[in-house]
């Protein structure tokens, strides 16, 4: 259940109570694929660094241990040992990424597996059973992503199909959340919005799936090659025919900056690997832009990566220190890193959330953006 509690413009402060706890908004959720962060992230350190939702990825689960095994373990939240919120999305983006792969018809998708190349069908009911087997707090419905190059027509029909797919997808997930050994019979659903970057095709889709009440509404098919301009357009142009009254999902963004302007249109969940994979880099965030610890002014460094940094690397090691690890290959310098940018975006979102209590967010926004040299 979602609770608004304040609005500043369309920036919304939300509660979204689930039965793994209650969820404080905006969020930036933290990506765990293969039901474990890039970069040798424990669970502790996740409850460690203020993690609220971890998210992974239903088409990796689904190939790799496989949803049957998991659901014989007692369920994503038990195999990996943390008892939090946890994102499932459908695999509806492999559709995307793995275009050689795949074969998209009404039924479903028929996928080659890109680890052994074994034939897989996903198609909503299969999604739906697979994330039901893992027991996450929130599974997504499944959906093409179309490539925001694609032509009108093309993104028409994918729409249109996309809408049918989520009707089957929520009466799949009422028949699982009723049977009697289903690990999370408190599952909820959340529909994705597509159109690639046709505003029109995109509102008329948004207002077609906000009639179905579901327990919250994504917008996908971004930062899949289009502008930034054209995703902030699409945002502006779509959320308000989102229901306020449910959270809105944007799903693989983004940069701190994408994050601040998502937040001012309406947003409330965000995902992506950006922090991990630019800290797994020597890539890392601070409140005065990005600093890359590989560069050779870092060598005698003995600063932290961000004074007054309260995550793990920044209580006790220093640039110069991690840039050798780095350097020397050792995971802990990776791991340092990765722990080191996901905090930094979990306080940002903890910074962001206050501004909003406090009315305030507008001049946080401008304040940030100037710090981190963001125009």
């Amino acid at each position: 259940m979602y609770r608004l509690l304040k609005q500043e413009g369309r920036a919304k402060r939300g509660e979204f109570t689930t039965v793994h706890g209650v969820i404080q908004t905006p969020v930036f959720m933290n990506v765990g694929t293969v039901a474990a962060i890039k970069g040798a992230v424990s669970t502790e350190d996740l409850e460690g660094i203020k993690t609220q939702v971890e998210l992974s990825n239903t088409y990796h689960l689904h190939v790799r241990p496989g949803d049957k095994l998991i659901k014989q373990m007692g369920g994503l939240h038990k195999f990996m040992s943390w008892n939090k919120p946890i994102l499932t999305d459908s695999g509806g983006f492999q559709v995307f990424s793995l275009a050689k792969l795949r074969q998209i018809k009404e039924e479903g998708v028929y996928f080659n597996s890109h680890i052994d190349g074994r034939k897989i069908f996903m198609g909503p009911e299969e999604s739906m059973q697979i994330q039901s087997n893992l027991g996450s707090t929130i599974a997504m419905a499944f959906d093409e992503c179309p490539s925001s190059k694609a032509d009108r027509k093309y993104v028409q029909s994918s729409v249109e199909r996309t809408t049918r797919w989520l009707e089957r997808c929520k009466t799949e997930m009422k028949r699982l959340n009723g049977l009697e050994d289903t690990v999370n019979p408190n599952q909820m659903l959340f529909g994705i919005n597509q159109g690639a970057i046709y505003t029109d095709i995109r509102i008329e889709h948004a207002k077609r799936i906000s009639e179905m009440d579901l327990d919250g509404y994504a917008v996908g098919g971004l930062a899949v090659g289009e502008t930034h301009e054209e995703m902030y357009h699409v945002l502006d142009e779509v959320v308000p025919y989102l229901p306020v009254n449910k959270p809105t999902y944007l799903m693989g963004v983004g940069t701190p900056a994408n994050i601040l302007e998502g937040v001012e249109r309406g947003v409330d969940f965000f995902d992506c690997v950006y922090p991990s994979r630019n800290g797994r880099h020597g890539h890392v965030y601070t409140n005065h832009g990005k600093l890359n610890l590989f560069n050779q002014q870092y060598e005698l460094d003995g600063r932290p990566i961000e004074e007054g940094c309260d995550c793990p690397a920044c209580r006790r090691y220093s640039r110069a220190y991690i840039r050798h690890l780095l350097k020397a290959k050792e995971m802990l310098g990776m791991r340092l890193c990765v722990l080191h940018n996901l905090y930094f975006y979990n306080t940002m979102m903890e910074e962001i959330r206050a501004a909003l209590d406090e009315g305030r967010f507008a001049q946080y926004k401008k304040d940030k953006l100037n710090g981190m040299n963001i125009e």
